[in-house]
This record gives structure tokens, sequence and C-alpha cells, in this order.
């Protein structure tokens, strides 16, 4: 494109009110999940996070959804989603996971719709459920954020 052509782009400007020997790094660090107390509230609802061992998540979820007589991850919204609203969701590492051999089935099988309901940020009940690697292995709190968007 011939640089007559174009478009001219702003130039941003930024003054830190001092000279450059007075620079300064600072970290700040702090979040609004999980308080209960305060003008805002954004509690922590809830913990998931599964470990599958060495067996597949998809595969090792839908052998324990068709031993429950289920035929797909969205029939468990009948058992599991009726009172689900998003929520905001954060990765947590830290977070000790469900042993999956040897855990009640149907606890597993709630952790994996309820996953498979979230992305790293976000559970929307209104999505479908999406059963993969990176969705049954995540370890994520849930905020409710109602009070805090009303």
């Amino acid at each position: 494109m011939h640089a007559a052509c174009m478009p001219e782009r702003p130039i941003y400007r930024a003054n830190s009110g001092g000279p450059s020997s007075r620079t300064r790094n600072e970290l700040i660090s702090s979040t609004l999940l999980g308080r209960e107390d305060g003008p805002i509230h954004c509690p922590r609802h809830l913990c998931l996070a599964l470990d599958f061992g060495s067996v597949d998540p998809v595969t090792e979820s839908t052998r324990l959804l068709h031993e429950a007589g289920f035929l797909s991850p969205e029939a468990l919204r009948i058992l599991f989603g009726q009172d689900a609203r998003p929520m905001v969701c954060q990765l947590t590492p830290a977070l000790q996971p469900l042993m999956v051999a040897g855990a009640d089935r149907m606890e597993v099988l709630r952790q994996a719709f309820l996953l498979g309901l979230c992305t790293s940020v976000r559970f929307d009940p209104a999505r479908p459920v999406l059963w993969t690697q990176a969705s049954l292995t995540r370890r994520l709190e849930l905020f409710d954020v109602t009070e805090f968007y009303a």
C-alpha cells in the first residue's frame, strides 16, 4: 500500500510527572473474588477439580456416564443444572482434586458436567456441555458475581 493511502495513526504520549530518574514500578494486586463482606459481594460458590490419573478424561467420563445410564453429558442437566446461574471462574492450580478412581460416580459426573459448562474464566449454564481434556482437567473456583453486577 502506498504511504499516501495509509491511515494516519494517532500519537499517544504519557508523562509520569517527574524525570526518568524518579520512575518506579509498583506491583498492585487485589481481587473482589471471594469477598463476602463489605459493599461488594463475590463469594466463592464452589470448587471443581478432578484427577483422572493416567486415563483419558473424556473416555473415563463417558464410561462413567454410560454406566450411570445416561446417553450424553447433556442429559446430566436434569440432575445438576436446574439452579445453575452464570459465574466467574478462576484457574486455581493449587486446588486439591477429587481422585476419580474410587470416587463416587455421581460426584465425578456432577463435577464433569459443571466443568463442561466452564471456560477458564466463565461458567455459563446456557452453553452446551463440552467435555475435552482441557475442560475436564481444569482446577477452578467459581464465584457468584450477581450482587456485583446488580
